[in-house]
């Protein structure tokens, strides 16, 4: 995989600023190409310590020889680069940033730190990163499952404005403003007041509902936990006046409840960010630009004998983009042998 050719579409947005960050961070042996948009103007956009990087227009010079494809920009945008690819003699890898296209024939999920055997995809099949809640939670349920048998669990997830992308930043942003202002706050995208309010829904013409992300958390961890033998939670997605970080109150019911600092230990050992009593508890900005999972303050239920609560949290643009390295290394690697 030494210096090769990874083709990032979308590369001015959230996830593809992310991915610009997260690869030189973590010193990967490939070659990044920034591209989006079909102008054939190159186009200048800001990266990681805002050096200027080169934008290249979505085209078959652009994708040729690339080893991996992400896509992470708009529908529209990755739906051409995906019909560019299709007809290059050898496709790259696809790693779908997005979730956009879950339901592509040949599509996907991928989560590998759930998963026993990675999943085949056809030559040009596209492999969709899984949620990010998905995969911290089903992270986190997997390795206390592993060690103290689960019964059930349930998960009230507080979801960020950035799953919407930087139009949702900049809405919550604005509507902040507005309210300082004394002013009517724009509602474009949430119809509705979204800053200072935690809401189960939207208003009816917004352009996607905490609902939608509920139903996707939910499948795909119905599909990625139960082959782990680990229990299906059950969830609910509200929205939260937050720009990035998903947060998690998870109540937990054990076969036999373990020890809070037991527990605490087997976490930590396991590489899970605890935080104790007496240190500061899991944030959106603690676990700014951190990978896996923070958690804190966990209890036993007092109501429960075999109950245990618990607070999790995680970076959703930082765990998206983890989790796309990984599945685009292996990927990308996989091909090589072959």
């Amino acid at each position: 995989m030494t210096n090769a050719k990874w083709v990032l579409a979308g590369a001015d947005t959230l996830l593809g600023r992310e991915l610009r960050d997260y690869i030189p961070e973590h010193r990967l042996p490939v070659r990044l190409v920034l591209a989006g948009g079909t102008s054939t103007e190159r186009v200048l956009a800001a990266g990681a310590e805002d050096e200027i990087s080169v934008m290249e227009p979505l085209s078959p010079e652009t994708l040729h020889d690339a080893a991996v494809l992400l896509l992470a920009g708009p529908v529209e945008e990755c739906r051409a680069a995906l019909e560019l690819a299709g007809k290059l003699p050898v496709p790259p890898v696809i790693v779908d940033l997005t979730g956009a296209f879950e339901s592509e024939p040949g599509a996907a999920v991928r989560a590998p730190m759930l998963e026993t055997a990675p999943a085949v995809t056809p030559a040009g099949g596209v492999q969709v990163v899984a949620h990010p809640a998905a995969v911290g939670l089903g992270r986190l349920l997997d390795l206390i499952h592993a060690a103290h048998p689960v019964r059930h669990a349930v998960a009230t997830l507080l979801e960020p404005v950035s799953v919407h992308g930087s139009r949702g930043i900049d809405e919550l942003h604005q509507q902040t403003l507005s309210l300082f202002s004394f002013q009517n706050p724009p509602r474009q995208l949430f119809d509705t007041q979204a800053s200072f309010n935690l809401l189960p829904r939207f208003g009816e013409e917004a352009a996607a509902q905490p609902a939608d992300s509920q139903t996707r958390i939910e499948r795909q961890l119905a599909r990625l936990l139960p082959p782990r033998g680990v229990p299906v939670p059950s969830l609910r997605v509200l929205h939260a006046p937050v720009f990035h970080g998903y947060g998690a109150s998870v109540w937990i019911e054990f076969e036999e409840r373990p020890a809070v600092a037991f527990l605490e230990k087997e976490l930590e050992a396991a590489g899970v960010d605890v935080r104790r009593t007496g240190m500061e508890p899991a944030s959106n900005s603690g676990v700014a630009g951190q990978g896996g999972i923070t958690v804190s303050d966990l209890a036993e239920d007092p109501r429960h004998g075999s109950g245990l609560w618990l607070w999790m949290m995680l970076d959703n643009l930082r765990t998206t983009a983890e989790t796309a390295v990984l599945i685009a290394a292996a990927a990308a690697r996989a091909r090589e042998s072959a």
